[in-house]
């Protein structure tokens, strides 16, 4: 027999591809709600308001500083000990949004740092309010700037999904350890599974770079 044997890897495949499928729900909903949390606790750090801003430079400092696997444990355990019950998926999605959101917050607030005073100044002889102004003149030149780091940031949290299958659920990797205690060919089934992460990164690379392109597009003008 030879050393590597697919076999029995390869006839559960069926359950590959519904760990995929949600390994792609729980990183779409995590970074459109890490996106949310990060504009916000960008706009929080910017906004003058002492209290605001450090509210947002200790959950920034916190989330950083702290493993993402210790992150995830507090709020699956943590929140029903103070009677918040949620299921495992959930408990997931909470917990990739908290921490993709602490990065999100620096990225969005390193590119709003590079929007010349000039503009703001024009915006205010133009009448915009200021959250007109925020929107128009600040957010999206600022996301422009940073989209290529934003994507390398949605890319991480893809890959960190991996790890909320401490608690079950049952994403590539979680379904990995459980096609491996079916087959006792660990090292088969985590190759096929790194096969996958590798395909949907650059899955998501690609349409990373269509959405620079379609939302951004005067950034390529005379390229």
């Amino acid at each position: 027999m030879s050393y590597l044997d697919f076999s029995g890897t390869f006839v559960r495949a069926d359950l590959f591809v519904q760990a995929a499928i949600l390994t792609i729900i729980l990183t779409a909903i995590s970074t459109v709600l890490g996106m949310i949390v990060g504009i916000l606790g960008a706009a929080m750090r910017l906004s003058g308001n002492r209290v605001a801003s450090g509210i947002a430079v200790f959950y920034v400092e916190l989330i950083r500083n702290t493993p993402f696997l210790v992150q995830i444990y507090i709020v699956y355990f943590g929140l029903p000990a103070l009677g918040v019950r949620i299921d495992a998926m959930t408990a997931g999605i909470l917990a990739l949004t908290i921490y993709a959101g602490a990065y999100i917050t620096e990225i969005v607030r390193a590119g709003i740092g590079t929007i010349p005073k000039g503009q703001l100044e024009a915006s205010r002889t133009l009448g915009l309010n200021p959250r007109q102004t925020f929107r128009h003149v600040v957010l999206v030149p600022a996301l422009s700037a940073i989209f290529p780091a934003l994507t390398s940031q949605f890319i991480l949290v893809m890959l960190a999904s991996s790890v909320v299958s401490v608690i079950s659920v049952p994403e590539l990797t979680g379904i990995a350890h459980d096609i491996q205690g079916m087959t006792f060919r660990s090292l088969e089934a985590f190759l096929v599974v790194a096969a996958i992460y590798l395909a949907l990164t650059a899955a998501f690379k690609g349409i990373y770079a269509a959405i620079d392109r379609l939302a951004f597009s005067y950034r390529y003008v005379g390229r």
